[in-house]
């Protein structure tokens, strides 16, 4: 395996020296950290299926993150460092142990920090039976480099596309690029892998679930994002399933930077409307009630 001594991973590029121990804006070092491994049933079910099923999606949370969202659900790992160190080899044994309990994918949130260890875990265990499809839960945020190295290791890509407005991307993300990085990425993704493809039970084998978070207070950018993503799809010719959530709860410092409440019924409506009008249709769209702190799953280190 090889550490990076001059960290380009992700679009931040800061160069770290993480074979030598010093850690990137992400937090990531040169030590591998996950603070979650279980069966999740709250992803888009065709990905972990009913909620009362057994199976879920084999879920594998990663410590860091290269954005600094404000509202960030996960941010005692994303932000805060949570997580226990394991090696290589142990990751690829939880991959076969997530397989054992009959999920129906392996799902790797947040991952791309530690972009040499994950290669190298999915080569073990496959070498040692893993055939799950491949899920890549990521916030939007990558280097269309990186998404090329991980042709042939990811089958389904579940993508956030966040913001439209580099001004809104910088305050609640200090990422002020985020808009351009994310279209440049998610238009690789669509390329790389194809319209989706789904077995006979409903379950995603392959293709590209685009997610977008809806704000309060910030519907027009929501719009916007959600024409992007319609601009993507006709320059590419390859259909995502787009899934456009209501489920925002102020969370970490949301309240600092103006977002001290959920999203209203008629913000919502407006941009299912909208989605709507613009054929986004062939996908999910929540009810309000998911607005729940209880989807967030406990960062316990289960599983590691």
């Amino acid at each position: 395996m090889h550490l990076p001594d001059h960290c380009r991973l992700c679009p931040r590029q800061c160069g770290a020296n993480r074979a030598a121990g010093q850690r990137g804006f992400c937090g990531a070092g040169d030590t591998l950290f996950a603070a979650r491994a279980a069966l999740h049933h709250w992803e888009e079910p065709c990905l972990s299926g009913d909620p009362e099923d057994a199976a879920g999606s084999g879920t594998v949370f990663f410590t860091g993150c290269p954005l600094k969202c404000c509202y960030c659900q996960n941010y005692r790992i994303s932000q805060e460092g949570l997580g226990k160190a394991i090696s290589a080899g142990r990751l690829a044994e939880i991959f076969l142990e997530l397989q054992q309990k009959g999920t129906k994918n392996l799902n790797l949130v947040t991952a791309t920090q530690w972009l040499p260890w994950i290669t190298e875990a999915l080569d073990r265990a496959r070498a040692q039976g893993l055939r799950l499809p491949v899920v890549y839960n990521t916030g939007g945020y990558e280097t269309v480099d990186t998404v090329r190295a991980l042709a042939g290791y990811v089958d389904i890509w579940l993508a956030d596309y966040k913001y439209a407005s580099p001004a809104l991307a910088q305050q609640l993300s200090s990422a002020a690029d985020y808009p351009a990085v994310a279209d440049a990425a998610i238009r690789q993704m669509l390329v790389q892998t194809g319209a989706p493809v789904f077995d006979g039970g409903g379950f995603l084998k392959r293709g590209v679930i685009v997610r977008h978070l809806v704000l309060p207070g910030h519907s027009e950018d929501s719009i916007a994002v959600l024409r992007r993503c319609d601009a993507l799809r006709k320059e590419t010719g390859v259909e995502f399933v787009p899934s456009l959530m209501s489920q925002f709860t102020p969370f970490h410092r949301a309240a600092e930077q103006g977002l001290a409440r959920r999203v209203t019924t008629y913000e919502y409506r407006k941009v299912v409307n909208a989605a709507v009008a613009l054929g986004l249709t062939e996908g999910y769209m929540q009810e309000k009630s998911s607005a729940r702190e209880e989807y967030t799953p406990p960062f316990d280190l289960e599983g590691i």
